[in-house]
């Protein structure tokens, strides 16, 4: 024999109850049956509301007296010919009849009882299993109805009765004995106290009833029909890659279960575990899905941990004070006042020096709770040796299960590193003796980031998921989200990293997509779904979604951006930038936010502040932190003007050189920001602070080759004519190259605790003589490279070497 238990769900409508009975009909051909059901999805929160309303004397109480009585009609003429609908349709209307009249009695008297509310909730049961046995009937004629108040007795405690095993099993059994239908339609949920009023069997009471039934007929194999897949690695609705368990320990299940893992409720379990009868959970809209096995001996699995479960709405209790040190007795009193208060304790730890005790209950218990153990120990609170009890709500427990997890070393460390990585505050842990559970309690706002966080580190072959908030999606940011795009793939495969991005934005809109922007049509989602830009909101909107691995991409050369990155450090969201702006602002400033990054463990990265793609600022960190000393620093820094001085010649005016190297995106949007040598001394400057040297842009001595009229400009139009008007200056400076027979460059330098930027001759002799096209070089004099320096030369700018340079501090990220 087999028991068969269908959820709310599964017998939601007419639709899902014609599945049920497809289900039940191929079974019933190998097995006798015995089909427990729920109450139609939400009838039983309509009840409870209906008998609510109708205490507080509410009229509405009828409108949903006629809601129900609608739905269990309209499911019935679609589930049964109309020439038999007529005595079952009457027979739903008494029944609709009975409810109204007990509602009207609770209108009436203006009260309801515990007694009462158990008999109106057990309307719900009654109707689904009425109307499924009747349709199962027009197919299967072999097949019956048993109501379960008449086989599952209890005691008087009304809404969470005690089962009475003895008196029901004896029951069950009689009434399966001589029974010889092939299968039996059952109420879960209801049941009777041994004087016959009606009872229920609290949460998950379809589920007992179910289990309670299959106990005692010693069935084969209990099944629930839900409308998942089975038991799944972590809640499927918050982490996207949550897979199903093919088979687990019943008490692997029952920790699942207690934390969280819904389409099992842990009392269930027992009567079954006590005879050793499996438990399939099964799919009702996908039947023929593997679904998930538990049993005493599931097959072994070589991953130790067998899911992630976890439960929100949890209040943080502790109870501490010097008085409680060596005082025996303190955890007795405390646990007793709540046991006297019904109030059910979660979650427990306590320090080995007893100065503290930590317990962890719902929150809606959490006031009385409070009050309930301020009281008891209220003589040690007035005395100072025990303080008043702290309490902290909103807060979340989350569990790793797993029977093989004692076996296994370090998985506790992989737990903590791995939230702590993410900046998930952890404030209290409990690991019982069994190792079969680890428990933490963290922030109810950082669920959803710390199971996935979890999930990618214990069930996803250790791929991370990098979430990423672009703004500024001009020519770098295109080229950069087009790079993206082509790798993404390559990067999941091969590097297990899993690239999303978020949200994007330019000075005009942002848009965000928490499942991830389509990178083919991301111009079109900014264009047509995108809302007004604003800086503020793009932080907010970032902390509120609080995804892991989250990182800022600043691909602008805004000021006001850059002052953002404080914000993102400081709440753990990584900043990837080509903005200089930031690591050349005040030192203070500087040291501000590589000290946030430290703190926040969120990364700070910005090579393409110097060289664009070029290794140079990853090679400094490496020289420092293996000991090295750089004392001197010669460089090309700027491809723009590389470029420009590379193509200036007797037939390429300045002006026009300069026009070109800002068409093909080698200057700043601004180009008088390269041209004064700005942006050559921040690189310089950038280069000096990371290689340990404490320096301020105006100590950098800039010796500018332009007039000073060219950069007075105040737009770019003024610029370029002004270039035009200063043609003879510029053509002067060419021919003194030539007659010197040297090149210009455009060359910074740091040596002594000095640095300058600034246009030299370079001769023939020279390295930086036959530096071509926008190319970048740099030379590090060291304690270990005095002689022949360390050189790094290649491209220096481009959108395409940025974007590149921007897309290799991202992957840093990812391999960290």
């Amino acid at each position: 024999m087999k028991v068969l238990k269908f959820g709310g769900t599964s017998v939601a409508n007419a639709q899902n109850i014609k599945l049920v009975l497809d289900i039940v009909a191929n079974k019933a051909n190998q097995d006798k049956l015995v089909v427990v059901v729920s109450a139609l999805s939400k009838v039983t929160d309509l009840l409870h509301l209906a008998a609510t309303k109708a205490a507080a004397t509410d009229e509405s109480y009828k409108e949903i007296i006629a809601e129900i009585e609608k739905a269990h009609l309209d499911t019935l003429k679609q589930l049964i010919p109309v020439g038999e609908q007529s005595g079952l349709l009457s027979h739903i209307k008494r029944i609709i009849n009975h409810l109204e009249t007990l509602l009207d009695g609770c209108f009436l008297l203006g009260e309801l009882s515990a007694r009462t509310l158990d008999t109106i909730l057990s309307f719900g049961e009654l109707l689904s299993s009425y109307i499924i046995a009747e349709a199962l009937k027009q197919n299967l004629k072999n097949s019956g109805y048993k109501d379960s108040r008449e086989v599952i007795k209890t005691n008087s405690n009304f809404g969470r009765a005690n089962v009475n095993f003895e008196i029901t099993n004896l029951l069950l059994k009689t009434f399966f004995d001589a029974n010889e239908n092939q299968v039996v339609v059952m109420p879960g949920f209801i049941s009777s106290s041994t004087e016959g009023i009606s009872t229920t069997l609290g949460r998950g009471g379809s589920d007992y009833t179910a289990a309670i039934v299959a106990a005692a007929l010693h069935a084969d194999d209990l099944e629930i029909w839900t409308d998942v897949n089975g038991m799944f690695t972590s809640n499927p609705k918050i982490v996207k890659q949550a897979q199903p368990i093919a088979t687990i320990s019943y008490q692997e299940a029952m920790e699942l279960s207690h934390f969280g893992a819904k389409v099992l409720y842990p009392p269930t379990i027992q009567p079954v575990l006590r005879q050793n009868i499996p438990i399939y959970i099964k799919n009702t809209f996908a039947p023929e899905a593997e679904g998930t096995f538990i049993s005493n001996n599931p097959l072994p699995s070589a991953n130790p941990v067998k899911g992630i479960s976890h439960i929100g709405g949890i209040t943080l209790i502790t109870l501490e004070g010097p008085g409680m040190i060596g005082v025996s007795g303190s955890s007795k009193r405390l646990f007793e006042v709540l046991s006297q208060s019904q109030i059910n304790v979660i979650f427990i730890t306590q320090a080995s020096s007893e100065h503290s005790i930590c317990i962890g209950i719902m929150n809606e218990d959490a006031d009385q709770a409070e009050s309930a153990i301020n009281k008891a120990f209220e003589i040690e609170i007035v005395q100072n040796r025990v303080d008043p009890c702290i309490v902290e709500k909103n807060l979340c427990i989350i569990a790793l299960v797993g029977e093989s997890m004692k076996n296994h070393q370090g998985l506790s460390g992989k737990m903590f590193s791995t939230l702590g990585k993410n900046n998930v505050n952890i404030r209290a842990i409990a690991q019982g003796a069994s190792e079969r559970n680890i428990s933490v309690v963290i922030n109810e706002r950082d669920v959803k980031k710390a199971l996935n966080t979890l999930h990618e580190r214990f069930f996803e072959d250790n791929t991370k998921q990098l979430n990423l908030f672009v703004m500024g999606v001009g020519n770098v940011g295109e080229i950069f989200i087009s790079q993206i795009a082509q790798q993404k793939k390559f990067l999941k495969e091969n590097l297990k990293i899993n690239l999303r991005v978020i949200a994007v934005s330019n000075s005009r809109k942002m848009h965000f997509d928490e499942d991830g922007i389509d990178l083919k049509k991301w111009k079109e989602a900014l264009d047509e779904k995108g809302v007004p830009a604003d800086q503020e909101t793009f932080v907010s909107n970032v902390k509120e979604l609080n995804l892991r691995n989250s990182i800022f991409v600043d691909i602008t050369a805004n000021e006001g951006v850059s002052k953002l990155y404080e914000k993102f450090l400081k709440q753990s969201v990584g900043v990837v930038t080509c903005n200089k702006i930031a690591c050349a602002s005040e030192y203070s400033n500087y040291i501000h936010l590589k000290n946030l990054s430290r703190q926040y463990n969120a990364p700070f990265l910005f090579e393409t502040n110097v060289g664009a793609g070029l290794p140079i600022i990853d090679t400094v960190k490496n020289l420092i932190a293996s000991g090295d000393k750089v004392n001197k620093i010669q460089a090309v820094l700027s491809g723009s003007l590389n470029f420009i001085f590379n193509n200036f010649d007797e037939k390429n005016s300045f002006h026009d050189v300069v026009k070109e190297a800002g068409i093909q995106g080698f200057t700043e949007p601004d180009p008088t920001i390269d041209l004064s040598g700005v942006d050559v001394a921040r690189k310089i400057l950038i280069l000096i602070r990371e290689s340990g040297n404490k320096m301020d842009i105006e100590e950098i001595a800039n010796e500018s080759f332009m007039p000073a009229a060219c950069l007075e400009t105040t737009s770019n139009e003024a610029f370029f004519a002004s270039l035009i008007e200063h043609a003879p200056h510029f053509d002067a400076i060419y021919q003194e190259a030539l007659s010197k027979d040297s090149r210009l460059k455009y060359v910074a330098q740091f040596e002594n605790g000095k640095a300058s930027v600034g246009l030299q001759f370079i001769p023939k002799d020279h390295p930086f003589y036959n530096l071509e096209g926008k190319d970048n070089i740099v030379l590090f004099y060291t304690d270990r490279y005095v002689d022949q320096p360390l050189l790094i030369k290649g491209a220096g700018a481009g959108a395409a070497v940025t974007a590149s340079g921007i897309f290799a501090d991202v992957i840093r990220i990812g391999n960290v």
